[in-house]
Order: C-alpha cells, then structure tokens, then sequence
C-alpha cells in the first residue's frame, strides 16, 4: 500500500517496531509489535487489533521483563 504522507513515494511493509508510552509517572515499551512502515519517510500504522492489544497491555500493566535507565535531556 502506498504511504499515506503527502508527498511520500513510499510503499507500507509488515513489520515489528518498538512502542513507547507514558502512563502517568511509567513510561512502557513494547516490543515486537506488529505494524506497517513506511520503506521511506518510517511512517508506522497498525491495525485496530494491534491497538487495542496495545491497550490491554498498557491497563493492565503487564509484568516486567526488564528495566532500562531513563536519562532526562534536561
């Protein structure tokens, strides 16, 4: 499928990605999400089944698998 930014002349491929959200003082990454990118401009889309898996992941607050430092660019 063609990128839907203007201008873009490039095609969306399956692919994972790393995802990253802040709930409240938390900040959670995903990994391996599914998704479609953007062989040019890296534009990311993902299905409304990703999303709302994103989103049950996130409300429930799943276990977790590692830490990773957090450096304020402050």
């Amino acid at each position: 499928m063609k990128c839907s930014i203007a201008g873009c002349p490039g095609q969306y491929e399956q692919s994972t990605v790393l995802h990253t959200a802040q709930r409240g003082d938390r900040i959670v990454v995903i990994e391996n999400v599914p998704a479609e990118v953007c062989t040019v401009c890296g534009d990311v889309l993902f299905q409304a089944a990703t999303v709302t898996r994103l989103l049950e992941i996130l409300e429930r607050g799943e276990p977790v698998a590692r830490t990773v430092p957090v450096v304020d660019f402050a």
